[in-house]
C-alpha cells in the first residue's frame, strides 16, 4: 500500500473506556478473587454458590436496613406504630420489610451450609485453618444480628421469643445472669432492651461482619480459591487447568446471585413478614418459644439438666468446631465430596443413627422414662445429666466402633460419621421443638395445636 494511500485512511478511534464506577466495581469483584482459577472449581455443585449467596444477602439486608430506617422509630411507644405504618401506609414499606426479613433468615441457612460444605470437603485444614475460626465467626454474628433485629417489631411474637432466649442465659453459672441483665438492659426484657439490640443491629454487628468479610475473603485468595476437587483415588490433582477468573467465575456468579435475589423478592411478593399483638409483658403465649436458630438447646431444656443443656453441651460444640482442622490433618482427601464412597455411606449411617436416637430419646423422655421419679433424692444433675450424657455417649462409641469394624472406615471417616450423627441429632430437636410442641411444650401435631404466638419462625 503506498503511503498516500495509507496517510488517506481516517484515524482509527481506540476502544471506549468503561465508565469509573462500572471500571471501580469490575476491580473491587475482581480483586475478591486470585487472577485465575483452576477450572474443576467452576462447577456448581462443588461450592453450590454458597459463599456467594451469602454475600448477597449482606448487600440486600445493608440496602433494605437503611431503607427501614428512615420509617423505624426504636421506642416502646413507637416501635410496634412504626412497622405498622410501614404495612399500610408507606408505599412499597411492606415489601422491604418483607425482603429484609426473609433476606435475614436466608443469611443464617446460607452461612450454616457453606460451613457445611466447607466441611464435608475438607476445605478447612492447612492454610485455610484461620478462615475457618473466621466463617465460625461470621456465622455467630449472623445469628446475632437475627435475632438482634427479632426484637425490633415489638409485637408478642418479638417480645416473647426474645424473652425465652435470654431466659436461657440464667443458667450459666457465675457470667450467666450478669450478660443477661447486660443484654436486657435490666432484669427483665423491656424499652432499655430494646434501644440495646437496636444499637446492635444497626451499628455493632453490622460494623464487625464488615470487617470479618473481607478477611475471609483475602485469607480465601490467598489460598488460591476454593479447594481444588479431587476425583477418589487421585494424590494430587494440582491446580489442573486454569482459566481467566473474569468471565468463567464471574459471570457464573452473577447468574447465581440474580437467582438468589429473585427467589428473595419473589417469596417477599407472596409472604409477608409475621406481626403480631403489640408486645403485652403480662400476657404470654402458650407456648412460648425461643426463635427457630434457638429451639434445638430450648428443647434440649425439656429433656434434659440445664447446665448441660445450655451450658456443655453447647461448649463442647463450640470446642469441637474450633478443633476441627486439627483432627486428621492429612490433606490426602482435600476436595472429595464426604472423603470418600464409603465415607458417603458412613456419613450417611451416621446420621440416620443420630436422627433415630434423637428422635427415640425424646419418646422415651416424653412416655416412658421417669428417671427423677424412679431414683428420688439423686441430684437431677445426675439424672438429667450425667446420665443421659452417658448413655448416648456409649451409642456415639458404639457406632464408631460398629464403622470401624463392620464397615472398615478409617478414623477420619469414622469422626466425620459422628460430626454427621451430632448435626443430625441437632436438627431433629429444632424440628420437634419448633414445629411438634404445643401448650405446655407438650409433644403435639401441628395441626392441633391451639395455642397463640410460637415465637419460632421466621
Amino acid at each position: 500500500m503506498s503511503r498516500k494511500a495509507h496517510a488517506a485512511e481516517p484515524p482509527r478511534t481506540p476502544p471506549a473506556e468503561p465508565s469509573r464506577p462500572r471500571q471501580g466495581l469490575a476491580t473491587l469483584v475482581l480483586h475478591l478473587h486470585p487472577r485465575f482459577v483452576p477450572e474443576r472449581t467452576l462447577r456448581f455443585t462443588h461450592t453450590f454458590g454458597l459463599g456467594g449467596m451469602s454475600l448477597v444477602a449482606v448487600l440486600l439486608l445493608l440496602a433494605t436496613g437503611v431503607l427501614l430506617l428512615f420509617a423505624y422509630e426504636p421506642t416502646a411507644g413507637g416501635a410496634y406504630e412504626s412497622v405498622t405504618a410501614l404495612r399500610y401506609q408507606v408505599p412499597m414499606g411492606q415489601f422491604v420489610r418483607n425482603v429484609h426479613r426473609w433476606g435475614g433468615n436466608a443469611l443464617v441457612i446460607l452461612a450454616f451450609l457453606h460451613l457445611l460444605r466447607v466441611y464435608f470437603t475438607g476445605a478447612y485444614r492447612g492454610v485455610r485453618r484461620p478462615n475457618w475460626i473466621v466463617g465460625l465467626a461470621l456465622l455467630l454474628v449472623a445469628v446475632a444480628a437475627n435475632f438482634t433485629g427479632y426484637l425490633l417489631p415489638w409485637d408478642q411474637l418479638a417480645f416473647w421469643a426474645v424473652t425465652i432466649a435470654t431466659s436461657m442465659l440464667d443458667y450459666l453459672p457465675l457470667a450467666g445472669p450478669v450478660v443477661q441483665r447486660i443484654l436486657r438492659g435490666g432484669a427483665d426484657v423491656g424499652p432499655s432492651t430494646l434501644t440495646i439490640f437496636y444499637v446492635l443491629h444497626i451499628v455493632i454487628l453490622p460494623v464487625v461482619l464488615v470487617l470479618l468479610m473481607p478477611a475471609h475473603f483475602w485469607l480465601v485468595r490467598k489460598a488460591q480459591g476454593v479447594v481444588v476437587p479431587k476425583r477418589e483415588g487421585e494424590d494430587d490433582p494440582g491446580r489442573g487447568p486454569v482459566v481467566p477468573v473474569s468471565p468463567n467465575l464471574t459471570a457464573r456468579e452473577a447468574a447465581v446471585a440474580l437467582a438468589f435475589v429473585a427467589a428473595i423478592l419473589g417469596f417477599a411478593l407472596v409472604v409477608n413478614a409475621p406481626l403480631e399483638a403489640p408486645a403485652n409483658p403480662g400476657l404470654s403465649p402458650n407456648p412460648a418459644k425461643a426463635p427457630w436458630y434457638f429451639m434445638g438447646f430450648q428443647e434440649l431444656l425439656v429433656h434434659l439438666h440445664p447446665l448441660v443443656a445450655v451450658l456443655i453441651v453447647p461448649l463442647a460444640g463450640v470446642v469441637l468446631l474450633l478443633r476441627l482442622p486439627r483432627f486428621h490433618d492429612a490433606t490426602a482427601t482435600e476436595g472429595v465430596w464426604f472423603l470418600s464412597s464409603r465415607g458417603r455411606i458412613t456419613a450417611a449411617l451416621g446420621a440416620a443413627a443420630g436422627a433415630v436416637a434423637t428422635l427415640g430419646g425424646i419418646l422415651l423422655d416424653e412416655y416412658v422414662l421417669d428417671l427423677p421419679g424412679w431414683m428420688p433424692g439423686v441430684p437431677a444433675l445426675v439424672t438429667a445429666g450425667l446420665l443421659p450424657v452417658v448413655a448416648y455417649a456409649a451409642l456415639a462409641w458404639a457406632l464408631a466402633a460398629w464403622l470401624g469394624r463392620q464397615r472398615r472406615a478409617t478414623g477420619e471417616e469414622v469422626a466425620q460419621a459422628l460430626c454427621t450423627a451430632l448435626l443430625a441429632a441437632f436438627l431433629v430437636l429444632t424440628i420437634v421443638g419448633a414445629a411438634f410442641r404445643g401448650e405446655g411444650m407438650a409433644l403435639a401435631w401441628p395441626w392441633t395445636s391451639t395455642s397463640g404466638s410460637t415465637g419460632v419462625w421466621p
